[in-house]
């Protein structure tokens, strides 16, 4: 979406991964076959800084893949913080587990296989951050599942919000960005919350609750 030459620069301008994320994106890239679904180095700077501002005990992310984005956050999070992270596929939870094993911070993360929705409405919250990177058809219910459980001053982040630059390459893809265009649409009525969304790779968008008068 963004020109590649200002994209190639932005990433060698951010400051470096760990040697542990770098081991992680080289796996996931090794032995992963979608592995364009990982963050990258920049967007795990980006999460890292949001968490090292807002200094979350209790954090939830929807949608683990191999583990790059729980870890770059539980990098940054207080030494007392909790992340919970969901996956489905069984396949790359395995390889999350591996890498979360391998972090001084894998203690800290809690690693659940199945659906979210479940999850979810089992967790007390309330929640300081929330993460969402996943099916993009399942974006509307998951948003609707952790407003309720946001904190006051909490922030739900959530990824691919611009859809590959919002260009379908195919059927699959024009699927997405209807759902994503949905969400999109449906989180800028909702007045609960407020919204901003940022054009950092394919679109993150960043939306707390309304402050009240």
């Amino acid at each position: 979406m963004v020109e590649p030459r200002i994209e190639q620069y932005a990433e060698a301008q951010t400051s470096e991964e760990s040697a542990l994320l770098a081991q992680v994106a080289a796996d996931t890239r090794d032995f992963v076959a979608d592995a364009f679904m990982m963050s990258g180095s920049t967007q795990g700077q980006f999460l890292a800084c949001l968490v090292h501002l807002g200094q979350p005990r209790n954090i939830l992310e929807i949608g683990t893949f191999t583990g790059y984005s729980a870890l770059a956050m539980a990098e940054a999070m207080p030494g007392d913080g909790r992340i919970t992270t969901c996956e489905i596929d069984p396949d790359t939870a395995r390889i999350a587990a591996q890498h979360f094993a391998s972090s001084p911070r894998g203690q800290q993360i809690d690693l659940r296989v199945g659906p979210a929705l479940p999850v979810v409405d089992e967790l007390p919250g309330p929640f300081d951050l929330v993460f969402i990177d996943a099916e993009k058809s399942g974006y509307s219910s998951y948003f609707e599942a952790v407003v309720p459980k946001l904190a006051p001053h909490g922030l739900i982040v959530v990824d691919n919000t611009l859809h590959g630059g919002l260009d379908p390459q195919d059927d699959e893809d024009q699927v997405n960005m209807l759902a994503v265009h949905a969400f999109n649409a449906t989180v800028r009525r909702d007045r609960r919350v407020e919204q901003i969304v940022l054009t950092v790779r394919d679109g993150i968008s960043l939306i707390r609750l309304k402050a009240q008068p």
